[in-house]
């Protein structure tokens, strides 16, 4: 039976039940844990993949001449011993209050990532801020004349670009910019600190990433754009005369925002995934290194310890992004 309205003058009863909490507040719970949720089932996959790959730590780590008693100590040692979904809950049980575990060498996992992972960060930091202001300048200029030869150029380029994968850029920019040229070095030599020593050896890892993901970022800014093109505020616009760069970007760029902040959260996760072939190629102190020796260790907890340091950085531009989104939206209706 449907309510009755309220006299002339009253105020609306307000809303009972779920419509009286925060549109916003409760999406944003909601996705967080959706996010939450995706995190935790990918680490309970990266557990089971380490548990059936040939071998295990205790092996991996043993030094020659080890006796079976050995072997089995450190394996009790390691809690190998125990059921794979025991390890795993005990491990879970720790990540809350920071403990990532120990390594099978007998390190804390949060001390091993301490250094590479922030050199991991500035890595996609800088790649991804290039990234995006390199595509939301070409989307942008290929706008302005839509179909024109410019257009036409930048969306093969960047189809290009995207199709390449990151161990080939890697390559090239190594042959031309360093063995034919000169310019840069070829491989990262650390600090006393662990970081790069030197600015210029930043250069030729930041362009591998950040290449493929121009290509990426800019078909999707174009894409925004033209969707946006159509709508009826942008072509009234047009027709009163305003100068396209004017258009652009007062109509159109503000409608585009979501799906550039979706473009730019999705490529936080490509380029951590890209920096793990990109570092080992350039001798790199992040966490591709690390990672590759974990897995080479059969070393679980270093392996989920890497994975949910990087999902979890993913998961919170996932979730910025889809709070940009929603509030671009809801400001429309």
């Amino acid at each position: 039976m449907s309510r009755p309205a309220p006299a002339d003058g009253a105020t609306p009863e307000a809303p009972s039940g779920p419509a009286r909490i925060l549109p916003g507040a409760g999406r944003a719970a909601a996705l967080a844990a959706r996010r939450l949720l995706l995190l935790v089932l990918l680490l309970a996959a990266v557990f089971a993949a380490v548990e059936v790959l040939p071998g295990d730590a205790a092996g991996s780590v043993s030094e020659r001449g080890e006796s079976a008693a050995d072997l089995a100590a450190r394996r009790t040692a390691l809690g190998l011993d125990q059921p794979l979904h025991t390890r795993f809950l005990a491990w879970m049980t720790g990540l809350p209050t920071g403990h990532l575990g120990t390594t099978a060498r007998g390190l804390k996992v949060t001390e091993v990532l301490a250094g590479p992972f922030p050199n991991t960060l500035l890595l996609g930091v800088l790649a991804l801020v290039l990234s995006v202001t390199g595509a939301l300048g070409l989307g942008s200029r290929a706008a302005l004349r839509p179909g024109g030869r410019l257009d036409r150029a930048i969306a093969v380029v960047a189809t290009a670009a995207f199709a390449l994968p990151e161990f080939v850029v890697s390559v090239a920019l190594l042959l031309v910019l360093s063995q034919w040229t000169g310019w840069l070095p070829a491989v990262t030599l650390t600090g006393p600190d662990g970081a790069p020593a030197s600015w210029d050896m930043l250069v030729l890892p930041v362009l591998a990433l950040t290449i493929p993901q121009i290509g990426w970022n800019t078909r999707i800014v174009r894409g925004a754009l033209a969707d946006q093109a159509t709508l009826p505020h942008v072509q009234a616009a047009i027709l009163d005369g305003l100068p396209r760069r004017r258009v652009l970007t007062h109509h159109m760029l503000p409608g585009a925002l979501p799906a550039v902040a979706v473009s730019t959260a999705t490529s936080a996760g490509m380029l951590l995934g890209g920096a793990v072939v990109v570092e080992t190629l350039f001798n790199y102190p992040g966490i591709g290194s690390v990672l590759a020796t974990a897995i080479a260790d059969r070393d679980t907890p270093l392996v989920a310890g890497v994975v949910a340091a990087a999902g979890a950085a993913i998961s919170v531009l996932l979730l910025l992004a889809d709070l940009i989104r929603d509030r671009v939206l809801g400001a429309r209706r």
